[in-house]
């Protein structure tokens, strides 16, 4: 580092002052991290990573689900309308703390100490979903293994898992065509595959007694973990690498899928049914709720990943256009998705005889128990099957190597001293402790407890992190004081459209849905299971614990303060003293006086001569700078 720091000072760089600073390429990429923290070691490492994050297991087993039972082609209204009110907006914001601070969840509120407990919140939450998210990972394992053969184990019925109410659905024909059958008095063999043999939920009376460890989805776990740690075993350097394949081979293997399924007979029907606008849907909230849902939540707004990967960018990486590009790719991959998917259960629907909404499932009952049941009536089941499995894998990996970075920078950065050095031996032990955890998912009822964590870990708990997160840096710390850090990082300030939208609508929007999720709730449950009181409350706790961290950490925040309650709250929700990037070189304008040591009257001119001459970077800080001191004149 000191190295390359002498190189800099010796041959100062001017970049051209008509570029912006995002535009000037990748010269002495290396200078413009912490060392001791690690970095991506190229810009295509990150946009790869938010893509791989974004893009998961929901765009396939919720959205096109969502798009068809909201009113079909007339539901990318409210969802494209929603991802520019709600998704862009808090998409930016997030990339923008985390890039100009460098800092994870919960070192980044020393922009505003006050409200700390939301970096610990969304600790919290995504160390819950993690644990159960990883669990489908193993999962996916099962099914890929399974897929391993020259016919697939949930093709027939006969097997000692199945019942005497098995039938293979396999509509008869005669010369008038499909003759329909009666899919409600019969079981299909994937459906008893799936509940009977690998989650063996028969062993279970319900959430209260899991039953016993079931061995091969224990070590499917194990195997699942391990894959997360050697991938996360260097940060953000591995992982980075790992995504070049994690989040572009599934985009091959979609591709694939939607050949061969919209060359099947009876496809158009399927697409027909996915698409056809119904545009009366969109009188209803119901409608624009479940947009802003699905948008939310695809994005992964709030759990902090976004946040940690934008941590280890250059100080001046375009995070503008990786909103754009990241964001309208989530989507377009979430429609794309939904073709592959109703092409190939139109073509069941017309093998079977029976209309599309019958065969039409959402999450886990669309990936191991409808599309397999596909796959068993094409040619090569087996291949297409694999394909199948593999392209989830890649979707749910790269998601949750974001959660355990998450955590694991978030610790670090809190400790950087202690941890820092140990950071791989840390992961290790998160990813011990979280497999640990999980075993309860791997009994005969341990689908019951993955289904009270989904219900209830990244609910409302998550809505009112995100609530709290863009009021705090938009009308505590300043909406102006925000723009002009991005102006300083990026070259220009955010025009009216991002500030509308942090300051109004994307807080007005997701307050909406918090009201909505509470009016409308609904008791969790699995098929025709019922969750008891007892642990319905223990779910509802689960998402209050998130939420109560915000007031604790407030409460911690203002008793380390000194002075009258009033005068506490004040100085607790003031950024503290080394708020502000994280290196010196690039601490120009009104950030320079934060350094430690620093005396000078004129830290800025005293930063250009340290650092050599004036750069486009330095001309945005004096703009800063200048804006600063007329406001101030004005006030005066």
């Amino acid at each position: 580092m000191k190295k390359l720091q002498g190189a800099h000072l010796s041959k100062p760089i001017t970049p051209d002052l008509l570029m912006t600073p995002s535009d000037q390429g990748d010269v002495d990429l290396d200078v413009d991290f912490a060392a001791d923290r690690g970095n991506w070691t190229g810009k295509l490492d990150f946009l790869l990573s938010c893509i791989g994050y974004c893009v998961g297991l929901g765009n396939v087993w919720r959205f096109p689900y969502r798009a068809y039972t909201n009113g079909g082609g007339a539901f990318l209204v409210p969802y494209f309308l929603m991802l520019a009110i709600c998704g862009i907006p808090l998409f930016f914001l997030e990339l923008s703390l985390g890039q100009f601070s460098s800092l994870g969840p919960l070192a980044v509120w020393k922009i505003s100490p006050l409200f700390k407990g939301a970096g610990a919140a969304m600790l919290l939450i995504v160390g819950l979903v993690a644990i159960y998210y990883n669990m489908i990972i193993a999962y996916v394992l099962f099914y890929l293994f399974a897929s391993l053969t020259s016919n697939l184990p949930w093709e027939h019925c006969g097997n000692w898992w199945n019942t005497d109410l098995c039938l293979e659905h396999r509509g008869s024909k005669d010369g008038n065509g499909a003759l329909p059958l009666n899919l409600t008095s019969t079981v299909s063999p994937s459906e008893e595959y799936w509940s009977r043999y690998v989650l063996h939920i028969q062993g279970s009376r319900g959430i209260g007694s899991p039953g016993q460890i079931r061995w091969n989805l224990c070590l499917c776990l194990l195997l699942a973990w391990v894959i997360v740690f050697l991938c996360i075993l260097k940060g953000v350097k591995s992982s980075g690498k790992v995504v070049y394949f994690t989040a572009t081979f599934p985009y091959l293997i979609l591709l694939m899928l939607l050949v061969r399924g919209v060359t099947l007979p009876g496809a158009w029907k399927g697409i027909q049914f996915y698409l056809t606008p119904q545009f009366h849907h969109l009188l209803s909230s119901k409608v624009w709720i479940e947009a802003a849902l699905q948008i939310f939540y695809s994005l992964g707004v709030g759990f902090g990943g976004l946040l940690t990967f934008a941590s280890y960018n250059t100080f001046h990486q375009n995070i503008y256009r990786d909103t754009f590009i990241v964001t309208l790719g989530n989507a377009i991959t979430s429609i794309l998705a939904g073709f592959a998917i109703f092409s190939v259960l139109g073509y069941m629907s017309q093998e079977l005889g029976v209309p599309v909404d019958q065969v039409a499932k959402a999450g886990p009952g669309l990936a191991f128990v409808v599309y397999p049941q596909a796959m068993t009536m094409l040619p090569l089941s087996p291949f297409w099957s694999f394909l199948f499995f593999f392209m989830l894998l890649t979707l749910g990996l790269d998601s949750q190597f974001a959660f355990l970075e998450t955590i694991v920078t978030a610790v670090t950065d809190e400790f950087p001293y202690y941890l820092r050095p140990k950071k791989a031996v840390f992961s290790g032990l998160i990813c011990v402790a979280m497999y640990l955890m999980g075993l309860l998912l791997t009994t005969d009822g341990g689908m019951y407890w993955l289904v009270l964590l989904d219900d209830y870990s990244a609910s409302f708990g998550l809505m009112v992190v995100v609530i709290t997160t863009c009021l705090a840096v938009t009308r505590v710390y300043g909406i102006q004081r925000f723009c002009r850090d991005i102006h300083m990082m990026l070259g220009f300030k955010p025009g009216l459209y991002f500030r509308a939208c942090w300051l109004f609508l994307a807080p007005a929007t997701l307050l909406a849905l918090l009201v909505y999720s509470i009016v409308k709730y609904q008791p969790s449950e699995y098929g025709s299971y019922r969750f008891p009181a007892w642990a319905e409350l223990l779910g509802i706790l689960m998402g209050l614990l998130s939420c109560l961290m915000i007031p604790a950490g407030m409460l911690v925040a203002v008793l380390r303060e000194e002075g009258s309650l009033w005068e506490r709250l004040q100085q607790a929700s003031r950024p503290a003293l080394d708020w502000g990037p994280s290196l010196e070189e690039n601490r120009t304008g009104m950030y320079v006086a934060t350094l430690a040591g620093s005396q000078s009257p004129k830290p800025l001119m005293v930063h250009m001569r340290k650092y050599g001459g004036i750069t486009s970077f330095e001309n945005t800080a004096i703009e800063v700078d200048r804006e600063i001191a007329e406001e101030e004149e004005s006030m005066m």
